[in-house]
C-alpha cells in the first residue's frame, strides 16, 4: 500500500477492507489501520481482490474523483468515473481529424530513445556491456528509420521489433534463476514480467486521470487503435524511465524465493514485494511528466501546435 505527495494511492494483494468517511479514507490491511485524507486522493487504484465499501465509490464520486481496478497481473479492468461525465465530443472529432501518422511516429521515436537511454545508462550503473555485437548498432540504426517511414503498418512493426529486442536485452540484467528472458503476454510465468506490469498498471492510472481530465477519448489511440489506445501510446515512451528502471534496480539488489511463487498457470508476488516496489515506483512515477505530455496532445490537437514527448 502506497501513498504519498502525488494525487493517486494504490491498494494491492488481497484481504484489504476500504472505508471513507466524507473527509477520509480508511485502510483496514493485515491488522492495520491507515487513515489518509480523501481530498489528496484524486485517483485510487485497485490492484488485486478486496473489501471495498460503498461509501467509498460514493465519497470519492461525489469530489470528482475516479477509482480504477485492476486484476493481481496488472490487467486494466473497469474505471469509474462522476455520473453524466462524457467525452467532449470537438476532441473527440479533433483526436479522428488528427495526423494520426505524425503523431505515431513521435510516439515511437520516443519510445526507441527512452529504451536505448536506459540499455545506456544501465551498462553504465552495472560496469558491463549489455549490448552483444552489432546490437546497439541495430538499434540506432531503427531510430534512424522511423523518420522516413511512410505506412503505419511500418511504424508498428519497427515499434515492435525494437521493444522485443529491448527487453530481451534488459533481460541480461536478471538473475537466470528468475527466468525472465523477454516481455510476455498475460498471465505471467515470472517475476520479473508480473512486477513490470504491476508498474505500469500504476502508469495507466496516473495517465487515465491525466486524459480524462482534457475530455480526450481515451479509446482512440494514434499508433494503436481500440480499447484503451491512446493511454496505451502515451504510457510507452514513460515506461522504461518511470517504470523499467525501478523493476531492474530491484531487480538487479536481488529478490528472495519467498518474495514471490510461480506455478504453473502464474506467478504471484508476495506482499512485502509488492510492497517494496510500490514504495519506489511512487518516486519513479513522474505525474509532472506525465501531465505535461497529455496537456500537450491536447494543446497540439486544438491549436495544430508541434507535439513532442518528454519522457
Amino acid at each position: 500500500m502506497t501513498t504519498g505527495s502525488v494525487p493517486w494511492h494504490a491498494v494491492s494483494g488481497f484481504g484489504a477492507h476500504i472505508r471513507a468517511s466524507a473527509s477520509t479514507i480508511t485502510i483496514q490491511y493485515k491488522g492495520k489501520t491507515d487513515e489518509y485524507s480523501l481530498s489528496a486522493i484524486d485517483h485510487l487504484l485497485i490492484i488485486g481482490g478486496h473489501n471495498l465499501h460503498t461509501s467509498v465509490v460514493s465519497h470519492m464520486i461525489k469530489r470528482g474523483s475516479a477509482i480504477s481496478f485492476f486484476d493481481p497481473d496488472g490487467t486494466p479492468l473497469a474505471f469509474l468515473h462522476p455520473f453524466g461525465f462524457r467525452t467532449d465530443e470537438t476532441m473527440r472529432q479533433m483526436q479522428i481529424q488528427a495526423p494520426h501518422h505524425t503523431y505515431a511516429t513521435e510516439i515511437v521515436r520516443a519510445s526507441l530513445k527512452s529504451r536505448l537511454l536506459m540499455i545506456e545508462k544501465t551498462s553504465e550503473v552495472l560496469g558491463k556491456d549489455l549490448f552483444y555485437r552489432g546490437e546497439q548498432e541495430i538499434m540506432h540504426r531503427t531510430l534512424d528509420e522511423v523518420n522516413y517511414l511512410i505506412k503505419m503498418d511500418e511504424l508498428r512493426r519497427i515499434h515492435k521489433f525494437a521493444s522485443d529486442m529491448y527487453y530481451e536485452i534488459m533481460s541480461r540484467t536478471a538473475d537466470p534463476e528468475l527466468e525472465f528472458r523477454r516481455r510476455t503476454v498475460r498471465p505471467h510465468r515470472d517475476p520479473v514480467n508480473a512486477m513490470l506490469s504491476l508498474g505500469y498498471a500504476m502508469l495507466f492510472g496516473n495517465t487515465c486521470v491525466s486524459v480524462t481530465g482534457t475530455h480526450m477519448n481515451p479509446d482512440y489511440g494514434m499508433l494503436r487503435q481500440g480499447e484503451r489506445s491512446l493511454i496505451m501510446d502515451l504510457i510507452d515512451p514513460l515506461k522504461a524511465g518511470m517504470v523499467d528502471k525501478t523493476v531492474f534496480s530491484l531487480v538487479t539488489e536481488g529478490i528472495s524465493d519467498d518474495e514471490y511463487e510461480c506455478g504453473t498457470k502464474r506467478c504471484h508476488l508476495d506482499d512485502n514485494l509488492i510492497k517494496r516496489l510500490t514504495s519506489k515506483l511512487k518516486s519513479s512515477i513522474n505525474q509532472e511528466i506525465i501531465d505535461y505530455n497529455v496537456i500537450n496532445l491536447c494543446n497540439s490537437l486544438k491549436y495544430n501546435k508541434i507535439f513532442h514527448i518528454h519522457y
